[in-house]
């Protein structure tokens, strides 16, 4: 066997281990929901919606497929398995009682990608997990700063022509674009200076009242990417109970996304969504 040959034959198999991936086939819902099909314990087939902004997994109350194979203990079961494509994930902990998006029967969290590169690649609806640094040509790097489990990014704000930095909970679970924290919403008055385009308002049973206000920001940038006109709620009235701001789902379908294995950086790039519409929250 000549030395040509052999090197080639390492060239080869060396560029296979290099791209060891796995992949996750999902679906997108009409509400921007990223979707999971997954056999849980061998026994309850469960559609698991993915929530970037949780490591584990939950059950919802509002469920529709049985889930009997999963034993709690004060609402928390742990040692479960769950298959997801070709791949068995093992000691997955779940929640009971977590409310998820439409057409989910629970959630799936971050965990299964544990200590791996994943990229959520929205032009092929599929997750792509890989097992050293995958091609990040035509990406852009961004700081990613993750906190018990969450993951943030920051992102500049054009309110009135003033560039407004924030930090933004990626929030695959809520179907809407940005959505305001209620310091950020106060201090940066963005009843008076966004363009308001909706609102809803509610009063619960001790008389105090919360308003929900769709409103329009001229621009949002990401590094040198700029998103126009972008979809953005925020909460008035006597509840203060939003304490994040909130980069969603429909802000995230608008990009393909691959998190570095250690959670420190994120590479995006346009996805073939990015100059759609925006999701109407009613």
């Amino acid at each position: 066997m000549s030395r040509n040959f052999i090197f080639f034959i390492i060239i080869v198999l060396s560029s296979n281990l290099f791209k060891a991936q796995e992949t996750i086939p999902f679906r997108i819902s009409k509400y921007n929901n990223i979707i999971v099909k997954s056999l849980v314990n061998k026994k309850d087939s469960l559609d698991l919606m993915f929530q970037i902004a949780m490591e584990d997994a939950s059950i919802s109350p509002q469920r529709i497929r049985k889930a009997d194979h999963i034993i709690f203990k004060d609402e928390i079961s742990d040692g479960n398995t769950v298959k997801i494509g070709k791949k068995t994930y093992k000691n997955i902990r779940f929640f009971d009682n977590e409310l998820t998006g439409h057409e989910a029967d629970g959630k799936i969290g971050t965990g299964i990608f544990k200590d791996r590169y994943f990229k959520i690649d929205y032009d092929n609806n599929q997750f792509v997990i890989y097992d050293k640094e995958p091609d990040l040509k035509g990406y852009q790097p961004m700081n990613l700063y993750a906190k018990n489990g969450q993951l943030f990014i920051v992102a500049d704000n054009i309110i009135v022509n003033q560039q407004q930095e924030a930090y933004f909970l990626l929030q695959s679970g809520y179907s809407g674009g940005l959505l305001y924290s209620n310091e950020f919403a106060e201090a940066h008055h963005l009843n008076e200076k966004l363009k308001i385009t909706g609102e809803k308002s509610l009063k619960n049973s001790a008389g105090q009242t919360v308003t929900t206000k769709q409103g329009i920001l001229p621009f949002l940038k990401l590094g040198n990417i700029v998103l126009k006109k972008v979809s953005a709620g925020f909460f008035t009235g006597d509840l203060k109970t939003q304490h994040s701001n909130y980069f969603a789902a429909d802000l995230m379908r608008r990009f393909n996304w691959i998190f570095d294995k250690d959670r420190k950086i994120v590479y995006i790039k346009p996805s073939k969504y990015f100059d759609e519409p925006y999701y109407k929250i009613n």
